[in-house]
């Protein structure tokens, strides 16, 4: 029963969140209210904010926020852990869609509202900090070595996805997150 009602509970997110976007895409983002946003998904405005919490939530929440500790252990590779995040990427994306991913739909705020960004940015500090115990049990780092490294991880994947906005968002995003994390692969090369 717990199976369903989490596939339940996503694919409610995930219908809010698409009608969240179609309201920011056609009004902006400060024109809509998360009363109209509940209206166009059929749900109650409470349950946008149990979800999401906050307007910039609706564009910053995403499945990673919802695994578990183990769940977490179980995605994260600490021996390549730019692999884990571009097949991440690669998952997100389907060049072949008829349609914009959401993913991607999502990204363009991040870029264009000042409070969405700071939302971005909160989510991906809490990210690297779940992150980095992992990566200290499973390398010959130190907790502060990790901390620094996994906070590297997560606002380097930030900056990549920025520069797939700023270029127009022409090429794969995966392109852009590889070709940025390039430098932070030495870390995890071969001793």
């Amino acid at each position: 029963m717990a199976g369903l009602r989490e596939q339940w509970r996503r694919s409610a997110m995930r219908t809010i969140q698409e009608r969240a976007l179609d309201l920011f895409d056609e009004r902006g983002f400060d024109a809509v209210t998360i009363e109209q946003v509940a209206a166009a998904a059929e749900v109650s405005p409470s349950s946008v904010y149990r979800y999401f919490g906050t307007k910039e939530g609706l564009l910053v929440a995403d499945d990673f926020d919802a695994l578990t500790d183990d769940q977490l252990a179980a995605t994260f590779d600490p021996a390549d852990p730019i692999g884990g995040l571009l097949g991440s990427v690669l998952r997100y994306e389907d060049p072949g869609a008829s349609e914009e991913p959401t993913s991607r739909r999502r990204v363009r705020y991040f870029f264009s509202e000042p409070s969405v960004r700071a939302a971005v940015l909160a989510t991906l500090d809490r990210a690297a900090k779940r992150l980095a115990p992992l990566l200290a049990n499973e390398r010959t780092l130190g907790p502060t070595q990790a901390h620094v490294v996994t906070h590297a991880l997560a606002f380097g994947y930030f900056a990549a996805l920025e520069r797939w906005f700023e270029d127009g968002s022409t090429r794969p995003i995966a392109e852009y997150v590889e070709e940025g994390m390039g430098p932070l692969r030495a870390i995890w090369a071969p001793d």
